[in-house]
């Protein structure tokens, strides 16, 4: 037989006992030896327990969650896309544009509408399936050019240089404001420090020199320099 004095239980003959004494000592075998298997229990065993799935349950969280981008990391996310429009409805399509971004939250950053850029608007978005989804159905639309337009050439048109920058003497004109608007003319003289050019009406019976400033004209042609032998 087993001994189990070493717990404080006396070995006890099988002989002449009943059958529920054998029963009982069984259990108490296999409570001994669940007893010696396990590690000894302590009041903060829970705590430590808990603490420890709480730990693991929060580093699988961390593990779920999508690194989150840096402001230097989103400026890179968005890319320019050009749509071409009919002619003289770039602001229109803008507009409707801008009106179903804001029923729809379409992730569209900014629509540019450039003056210089005839027939053409340019969408900033995260990709062009959103782009696609703006333009569908916009009346003036015509299709979105494949391919994405560079930040510098977009540059281009959002920094513009002085009208006084871009003309010289003997370039054609039209008088866009005034009372001489819609009139044509030819420049004699600039004057850079004021921003303004001296015209000669080309429509006039008589040659009258007037002086505007360089924001009231637009180039029509520029002069034709002699080329030099």
């Amino acid at each position: 037989m087993l001994s189990l004095s070493r717990i404080g239980i006396t070995n006890i003959p099988s002989v002449g006992r009943k059958t529920t004494q054998t029963s009982q000592k069984t259990s108490v075998d296999r409570a001994v030896a669940l007893h010696q298997n396990l590690p000894t229990w302590n009041s903060s065993d829970r705590s430590n327990r808990i603490h420890h799935q709480a730990s693991i349950q929060s580093n699988a969280d961390v593990a779920k969650e999508k690194p989150k981008m840096t402001e230097e990391e989103r400026k890179f996310t968005t890319s320019v896309f050009a749509v071409r429009t009919t002619a003289g409805q770039e602001k229109n399509v803008a507009d409707l544009i801008a009106a179903r971004i804001a029923t729809t939250e379409l992730p569209i950053k900014a629509i540019l509408v450039p003056e210089t850029l005839k027939g053409y608007v340019l969408i900033e978005a995260e990709g062009p399936h959103f782009v696609e989804k703006a333009i569908a159905g916009i009346k003036h639309v015509r299709s979105r050019i494949q391919g994405i337009v560079s930040f510098e050439e977009v540059e281009r048109y959002i920094v513009m240089k002085p009208v006084i920058e871009e003309l010289d003497e003997e370039d054609l004109v039209e008088i866009v404001g005034g009372p001489f608007k819609g009139m044509k003319a030819k420049i004699t003289r600039i004057d850079k420090p004021k921003e303004e050019v001296i015209l000669e009406l080309l429509e006039a019976t008589f040659t009258l020199p007037i002086t505007v400033h360089a924001d009231y004209v637009r180039l029509i042609q520029k002069a034709k320099k002699e080329e030099v032998k």
